[in-house]
């Protein structure tokens, strides 16, 4: 079988790199890939944005399914254009992924149907969003409306704060259209957590959980990132309230769904906050979440084509999924100046040194060729992900391997798993 793998960061490595174990599958493509990605992948050059340039590939490389990566192709409707050629793709369709695109259409949806989520209100105008936010007080959480490459996300300590993020959000458009609209909603109080699940629509199973780290600096200090690090599993979520969260928050939210007219495949991410052992939504990702995937991937035992075969085919039930018990933990390493401005072309060393240690996978998210040599190319650069007997041990392993690694300005965290060892101390 062949597999097309739509994206090129980290959560793309990983699942290019589940796929080339499959006994079942010959051939990975990927698009457009990266570095990493092209040791165990043929990187294409189609613009990943020209669905029909990708379709015409698909039809004339006999590609069995495709996996989407990035949340921005699922919102344009490549499931859409792909189903209706016949095409086996992994992912919601457009309408779907609404749940993602638009965080109005999410709280709405939830709020409809009885999700739990914290209160919110949405507002066009900068003046009465301002009007808000004084009246409400901090904190308060500032959210664009569409896709902002998980940098959307202002929690705001202050007032002032809460200002700045609606001023860069609707007057500076930072984001461009995806703040048209703004969400301001409570905040709320706890510790988060990202549950993952597979979804055919009629069966749901969920994943290994997880536990991202959002802030670019130690402590949960400075801006939101697109992820600085996760390990899995994540304490935080017992077996106790896994059940709960999938009778309170992921069925109820396929059924919503399904019951508004838009049916759901694919992977469905909820990011939830867990305020007293009860589980609160804070977003819905429509796919793999990053970095998360780095440490989940890391411990499916399980064939990841055929699951998403079954996906594709509404057979889910029809097969067992299976995990490792050994945790995994995944730090993010980035360029200097992200999440702004970020340095580019930097050439890396030290990576294989760093993949032949034991339990050591460095996923590549932001890199590129320069002639021989491998070069920083994105703001997160790589994600070097370790398994261990434990989580003390996966991130011993981690950061040995980071220890490896030599690129100029290169940033990350060094607490990354901290908090699920505090936990179990």
């Amino acid at each position: 079988m062949k597999a097309l793998v739509i994206g090129g960061g980290g959560r793309e490595h990983a699942i290019a790199w589940k796929l080339s174990q499959s006994k079942s599958v010959d051939k990975i493509y990927c698009c457009p890939g990266n570095a990493g990605i092209a040791g165990i992948a043929e990187c294409i050059d189609v613009n990943q944005d020209d669905f029909r340039a990708l379709l015409d590939f698909v039809r004339y490389e006999w590609i069995d399914l495709t996996i989407v990566g990035p949340e921005l192709p699922l919102s344009k409707g490549i499931v859409d254009l792909f189903e209706k050629e016949g095409r086996k793709i992994l992912g919601p369709t457009k309408a779907a992924a609404q749940l993602e695109s638009s965080k109005v259409f999410s709280k709405d949806l939830m709020r409809s149907h009885g999700i739990p989520t914290a209160d919110y209100k949405v507002f066009t105008s900068y003046l009465h969003a301002e009007e808000y936010v004084r009246f409400k007080g901090a904190p308060i959480v500032i959210k664009a409306d569409g896709l902002a490459a998980g940098k959307g996300v202002f929690v705001a300590a202050s007032v002032d704060e809460a200002m700045d993020a609606l001023r860069q959000i609707m007057k500076e458009r930072a984001f461009g259209k995806a703040g048209d609209r703004v969400l301001i909603e409570d905040c709320l109080r706890g510790e988060e957590a990202s549950f993952m699940a597979f979804t055919d629509g009629k069966t749901i199973v969920p994943m290994v959980s997880s536990q991202d780290h959002k802030r670019i600096n130690n402590h949960d200090e400075g801006p939101n990132t697109g992820g600085m690090g996760a390990y899995s599993p994540a304490p935080v979520i017992t077996p106790e309230l896994q059940e709960t969260v999938m009778e309170k928050v992921m069925k109820p939210t396929v059924r919503a769904l399904k019951s508004e007219g838009v049916p759901y495949k694919g992977i469905l991410y909820a990011g939830l906050m867990i305020d007293r052992g009860k589980p609160y939504v804070l977003e819905f990702n429509c796919r793999f979440g990053d970095p998360e995937t780095q440490p989940v991937l890391s411990r499916l035992q399980s064939d990841l084509m055929e699951i998403a075969t079954a996906i594709a085919d509404e057979r889910l039930g029809d097969i067992t999924i299976e995990w490792k018990k050994d945790p995994s933990v995944c730090v993010v390493v980035s360029s200097e100046g992200y999440p702004g401005k970020y340095r580019k072309g930097d050439v890396i060393t030290g990576l294989d040194e760093a993949a032949s240690l034991e339990g050591v996978h460095v996923f590549h998210a932001g890199t590129a060729f320069k002639g021989e040599q491998i070069v920083t190319a994105g703001g997160r650069v790589l994600g070097v992900t370790a398994t261990g007997e434990s989580i003390a041990d996966a991130k011993k392993r981690a950061y040995e391997a980071i220890g490896r690694i030599h690129f100029r300005g290169m940033h990350y965290r060094t607490d990354i798993a901290d908090r699920a060892l505090q936990r179990k101390d």
